[in-house]
C-alpha cells in the first residue's frame, strides 16, 4: 500500500467523522464477514481512540433495535460524538488484569458478550521478536476473556499455554456467548498457526485478513473467529 493510500483512509476518516483511519479495518471486516448484527453486545478491547466503538455503534442498526458496546483501555476513552449513541460506554482498566467475571458485569444484564473485539496491539519497539511476543500475549489475553476454560483441549502446544497459565481466573468460562464472534488483532509472527489451532476446534469458521487499510509497512494481520461451539 502506497503512503497515497494511507493518506486516502486518514482524509476520508476526518470526512466522515470518524476519529482514527482504523475505523476502515472494521468496516471492511463487518462487510466481509457479518460480524456484528442488530441489538449485538460488543465488548472492544484496547479500544481507544474510539473508532472501532463508532463503528461497532453503527453495526448495531437503529437506536430501538437495542445492543450495547463497551470499550476498555488504559487510558480515559471519550465516547465519540459522531456515529455514537447512548448504546456505548468505556471503561478504563488494564484488561491483562481484567477478570473474565469482571468482563461478564460489563455486559447487558451480565450475560455475556456476542461479539468480543481486540484491535490491542504493543508500541512498536522496532525489536520484531520482543513486538511480536507482546503481541502475541495480548491476543492470548483476548481470546482467554473470550473463551476461557470452556471447551476441550485438543492437545497442541497453544492449548497448554492457556488452560495450564498462572491466571487466578484460568479455569473459568469466557465472556462470548455460544454463537458469538472474535476479531483479534496480531503481529504477523510463527505464533499465528498455534493461534488458529487453538481456534479452529472452538468456532465454526476460522480465517486470516488484513484489511485495505492496514499500512503497508505494518506486520499487522486480524484473526477472525465465527460462531463460537
Amino acid at each position: 500500500m502506497s503512503g497515497g493510500t494511507a493518506d486516502f483512509f486518514y482524509r476520508e476518516a476526518q470526512r466522515l467523522g470518524y476519529v482514527a483511519r482504523s475505523a476502515f479495518k472494521l468496516l471492511q471486516l463487518q462487510k466481509q464477514f457479518k460480524l456484528i448484527s442488530g441489538g449485538a453486545s460488543v465488548l472492544d478491547l484496547g479500544c481507544a481512540p474510539g473508532a472501532w466503538l463508532q463503528v461497532a455503534c453503527q453495526s448495531l442498526g437503529p437506536l430501538e433495535k437495542g445492543g450495547a458496546v463497551v470499550g476498555v483501555d488504559l487510558k480515559k476513552v471519550k465516547v465519540p460524538s459522531h456515529h455514537c449513541d447512548l448504546r456505548v460506554r468505556t471503561v478504563c482498566a488494564d484488561v491483562m488484569d481484567l477478570m473474565k467475571s469482571q468482563a461478564r458485569e460489563l455486559s447487558p444484564q451480565g450475560k455475556g458478550f456476542s461479539v468480543v473485539l481486540s484491535d490491542m496491539c504493543p508500541v512498536v519497539s522496532g525489536i520484531t521478536t520482543k513486538d511480536s511476543a507482546i503481541s502475541c500475549e495480548l491476543g492470548k489475553r483476548a481470546l482467554s476473556l473470550a473463551v476461557g476454560a470452556s471447551l476441550p483441549v485438543s492437545g497442541n502446544k497453544i492449548d497448554e499455554e492457556f488452560l495450564d497459565s498462572s491466571e487466578p481466573d484460568s479455569n473459568e468460562d469466557g465472556v462470548l456467548r455460544r454463537g458469538g464472534n472474535v476479531v483479534i488483532k496480531l503481529l504477523e509472527s510463527e505464533e499465528m498457526q498455534g493461534f488458529g489451532n487453538f481456534c479452529k476446534p472452538r468456532f465454526k469458521k476460522v480465517s486470516w485478513s488484513r484489511p485495505k487499510a492496514t499500512r503497508s509497512s505494518s506486520r499487522e494481520i486480524y484473526l477472525i473467529c465465527q460462531g463460537l461451539r
